[in-house]
């Protein structure tokens, strides 16, 4: 996967990813949604959680 951060969520979405925050957390689950800003939305199984995206270090497929 390469391209622009923006293009690389689109082609996550419905996919699961690791999210790593720059507090140390980090969430898994299915992207199930983001915004212009990088916000996202993650789903894991009844939970879902939503991370700013300036609190984003880095994303894994």
């Amino acid at each position: 996967m390469t391209g622009r951060p923006l293009d690389v969520l689109e082609e996550s979405l419905g996919s699961d990813v690791t999210v790593h925050l720059k507090g140390g957390e980090v969430f898994s689950g299915e992207l199930a949604g983001y915004d212009q800003h990088m916000n996202l939305v993650i789903e894991e199984e009844e939970d879902i959680t939503i991370i700013r995206g300036d609190n984003v270090v880095s994303i894994t497929p």
